[in-house]
């Protein structure tokens, strides 16, 4: 007969071996919580796609990315390595472009954090994941930023012309080897005008803000709620107004400019203010909602630096056990 000792040493090397499938189910639901969510102002969502690149290419790439998920969720280091096949799986499922090259730099991160978390028996709050998360990206090295490169091109990424390593310029990885830059130097230099790059250098303070209003909202018992929406979609939408509404998009900045990035956040803001004044009255502020996404949808203007925070702070929230 089996001692409790005996007994508990084979719970936890079982529990152990779940970790990586656990923790890759959490980051596969967050990408498709994200983009199923409606509306989320001129974000491809389940009712709207965009020429080219549609609802159903975010699916395939969130079911596709699954096994780098996992694996990544097994280790502690190797972030480049990670997300550029993830770029490749994610390539070789769909044809939309890219889908997901933003939330990948934020998912693995996490992933790793979480992962090493469970398997010291620590809890999965946020504080607990970004701060792993951040002495993890911190110890990336120059071969992370060498593969972080090589991912652009896959995963037909726009990225805005800098005097340093340039990604128009063929010499720019031998530059990163030469001056042995590693992945986590590169985000700093962009962190000024990339919002993943300061979440990385930033401690991952708005995935973890994001994080928070979520868990909070499924929590309460407020207004969120909307005939014929579920609960967590609207939880969503909230959480994703809140943080358009107090960081600037800098895809949308990349796209077209400053001047429109702020235009935009000052309208998530005020929406935002007007849902919160009302008691959280979905009902009443939808239709304004609904009109800011018809808005931005026709002028091609998608917050995509704001729905990779969203995934980030769902990974998070699910990682701590939010349900729905």
């Amino acid at each position: 007969m089996k001692t409790d000792r005996e007994t508990e040493e084979k719970l936890s090397k079982a529990s152990a071996e779940q970790t990586p499938s656990y923790v890759a189910r959490c980051a596969q639901l967050a990408m498709l919580l994200e983009v199923s969510a409606h509306p989320k102002p001129g974000n491809i969502d389940r009712d709207h796609d965009y020429e080219g690149t549609t609802f159903e290419h975010f699916l395939s790439s969130s079911v596709a990315v699954y096994p780098i998920l996992e694996g990544a969720a097994a280790k502690e280091h190797g972030i480049g390595e990670s997300v550029h096949k993830a770029v490749l799986e994610s390539s070789a499922w769909q044809k939309g472009g890219n889908t997901h090259f933003g939330a990948f730099l934020l998912l693995f991160p996490f992933a790793m954090a979480a992962g090493k978390l469970i398997r010291n028996c620590k809890e999965l709050t946020p504080e607990n994941l970004t701060e792993e998360a951040f002495y993890i990206v911190k110890e990336t090295d120059v071969e992370d930023a060498i593969q972080f490169y090589m991912s652009f091109g896959p995963a037909g990424v726009k990225v805005r012309k800098v005097d340093e390593f340039d990604l128009s310029d063929a010499k720019a990885i031998g530059e990163i080897r030469d001056k042995r830059t590693t992945l986590f130097q590169l985000m700093e230099i962009s962190s000024s005008y990339d919002l993943i790059a300061r979440e990385w250098t930033s401690g991952f303070t708005r995935c973890a803000q994001c994080a928070r209003i979520l868990t909070r909202e499924m929590n309460t018992n407020g207004a969120l709620i909307h005939s014929g929406y579920s609960r967590i979609n609207h939880v969503i939408v909230y959480a994703f107004l809140k943080i358009l509404a107090y960081n600037v998009d800098t895809f949308i900045e990349m796209k077209f400019d400053k001047y429109t990035a702020e235009e935009v956040s000052a309208r998530a803001r005020m929406i935002s203010y007007k849902l919160e004044d009302s008691g959280y009255n979905m009902e009443n502020i939808l239709p304004e909602i609904c009109n800011f996404d018809k808005e931005l949808l026709a002028r091609s203007i998608n917050p995509g630096s704001t729905a990779d925070i969203i995934i980030g702070g769902l990974f998070i929230a699910l990682l701590g056990g939010m349900r729905f």
